[in-house]
């Protein structure tokens, strides 16, 4: 691993996309072992291999390398990232153990599948151990550093995907057309490169059950001109407010992934059930949907499903699914993403779907729509109960973890509320020697500050460079800190006010106000405001209670009372 962490501190310096490709080829190349070379390039590619909590990771490092509180703090605040500020901190341990490991990407990606794998009573005492172990086999600070970065899925190398693949190919010289081909249907990176390394990549072959990137739609303003929609013809389907999955379907065997690559099969199994009954091996796009006599419900249906691994019968019951497909990324073991949405649609219409927990999503084609008709289609989506309005490109290919101008998202917000920021936080990648990330309040019913949301989109960086000295100025007391609050947030006098933008609102004990904002996003500084005129906890109940009322739904009936 000392060779992967110089390698990746040398990338990190270079500015150039050539230089990084070049420097990541070059260290690719001098990897003998081949589970070396496809561990090093899933964590070059950004894949994080852990859902670790920072408390324990800090934890075990303070165990083991006897830092204390206000190093650790000090570390934060210079560094603006948990990898580079542990790293700082790294000390010899001071104990040995009688057998040590030799940490090389392969061994460090082992241990990884150790603590995915771990489970029972002692869970977390049982990773707690294995995250010692890899603190242990790092030998140096910059080892120590890039082993928590790859945990914590933050290596700050400035390597896309995309360059990661360009690597691959100029370090083995291999076609970059055939590197990316092949990535897109093994949907492993790492893969791809032992196939690279071998001259093998006409045997790579769609993999099912490895989820492929999911392609993403662009934000735009409700009554705007649309101009990216002259002289084009468009595909217009509801945006449904649900959960985005991925279904691989292959001889009855149905693996379901969420838009975070995680395998989420066990918390729909009424959907498994019905995909298994679908009469074609497919890689299927679309979204989960609480959904009762054809209407699609609210998305705080569906918060009793979430993250659950085993669903009861009643539950089942109560939150009815239904998974609306609307795109098709392969047919058998033809990989369809090259295709254009036209010829894709055309597949995905001659399967057959149950109609019920399976169903096809409506869709149809408009050649360069006026706004106004554009305007009255998403009326009519949000008049089903849905979000707003997709609109997608007709000849678009299907460009996993991309988000360009090929497929349109149309959304109107809920509501807006003044708030005030009470905590800030570091921000991460080109934000990380900034205070970028704010959590809000609204004021309480005795006058109290009651948090209700966290934002860190809106502002300039002109903003936020602004504000940034003011923040550490105006900083309270750590005795101040919120109960609960992670460690990296930082309390801060309630002075600076907000407007804050979100699409919905819901019942929450994650925040103190009892609420919390979906989406929210900084509409703009309130230098006008004082703190004292922010919204209250009562506004923000009459928006929810408008906001349930606009859907015919009581608090009885979301279950959030």
């Amino acid at each position: 691993m000392q060779r992967f962490a110089e390698a990746a501190q040398a990338i990190a310096e270079r500015t150039g996309k050539l230089q990084k490709i070049s420097l990541l080829a070059e260290y690719l190349r001098s990897l003998d072992d081949e589970r070396d070379v496809a561990a090093a390039v899933r964590f070059f590619a950004g894949r994080r291999p852990l859902s670790v909590g920072g408390r324990m990771l800090v934890d075990v490092a303070h165990r083991l390398w006897g830092f204390s509180d206000v190093e650790l703090t000090r570390a934060y605040r210079t560094t603006g990232d948990l990898g580079a500020a542990l790293g700082s901190l790294y000390r010899a341990p001071a104990t040995g153990l009688l057998f040590s490991d030799e940490l090389t990407p392969a061994a460090l990606q082992e241990l990884f599948d150790e603590i995915a794998a771990a489970s029972g009573k002692q869970v977390n005492a049982r990773r707690a151990s294995l995250l010692e172990r890899i603190l242990r086999a790092c030998t140096d600070a910059l080892t120590a550093t890039y082993a928590i970065k790859i945990i914590t899925g933050d290596l700050r190398a400035g390597l896309r995907e995309g360059l990661v693949l360009d690597a691959i190919a100029q370090a083995f010289d291999a076609d970059g057309a055939s590197v990316r081909r092949a990535a897109m249907g093994a949907g492993d990176v790492g893969a791809v490169a032992v196939a690279a390394k071998n001259g093998a990549l006409h045997d790579v072959r769609i993999a099912y059950g490895t989820p492929i990137g999911f392609m993403l739609a662009t934000p735009v303003a409700y009554g705007d001109a649309y101009r990216e929609l002259s002289r084009a013809q468009w595909h217009l389907e509801d945006k449904y407010d649900g959960i985005r999955v991925q279904a691989h379907c292959r001889q009855a065997d149905v693996r379901l992934f969420s838009r975070r690559l995680n395998d989420v099969s066990a918390s729909y199994p009424e959907v498994v059930g019905a995909l298994r009954r679908v009469e074609a091996d497919a890689i299927f796009d679309g979204e989960i949907v609480a959904m009762r006599d054809g209407k699609v419900l609210p998305f705080r249906m569906l918060q009793a499903r979430l993250q659950r691994k085993t669903i009861e019968q009643g539950l089942l019951r109560k939150v009815p699914l239904s998974y609306v497909v609307f795109d098709v990324l392969a047919l058998g073991d033809e990989l369809l993403i090259d295709e254009p949405l036209t010829a894709r649609r055309t597949r995905l219409e001659s399967i057959r779907f149950d109609g019920r927990t399976v169903t096809l999503a409506p869709s149809f084609a408009v050649a360069a729509p006026e706004a106004s008709a554009i305007n009255t289609e998403f009326e009519a989506a949000r008049g089903r109960g849905n979000e707003g309005l997709l609109l997608k490109r007709a000849d678009a290919p299907y460009l996993p973890g991309r988000r360009g101008k090929w497929w349109l998202k149309l959304k109107r917000e809920l509501s807006t509320l003044d708030v005030a920021v009470v905590a800030v936080e570091w921000g991460h990648g080109k934000r990380a020697r900034v205070l970028s990330d704010y959590t809000f309040a609204v004021r309480g019913d005795n006058g109290r500050l009651l948090t209700i949301g966290k934002a860190y989109s809106g502002l300039t960086d002109a903003e936020i460079a602004r504000l940034t000295p003011w923040f550490l100025d105006h900083r309270l007391t750590p005795a101040s800190r919120r109960p609960n609050a992670r460690f990296s947030e930082i309390p801060v006098e309630p002075k600076v006010v907000l407007e804050v933008a979100f699409d919905v609102i819901q019942k929450s004990g994650l925040h103190e106000s009892g609420f919390a904002l979906r989406f929210p996003r900084i509409v703009r500084l309130r230098d006008d405001k004082p703190s004292e005129e922010i919204d209250t906890l009562e506004r923000v109940r009459v928006i929810y209670a408008e906001m349930l009322a606009r859907e015919g739904l009581s608090e009885a009936m979301t279950g959030e009372q």
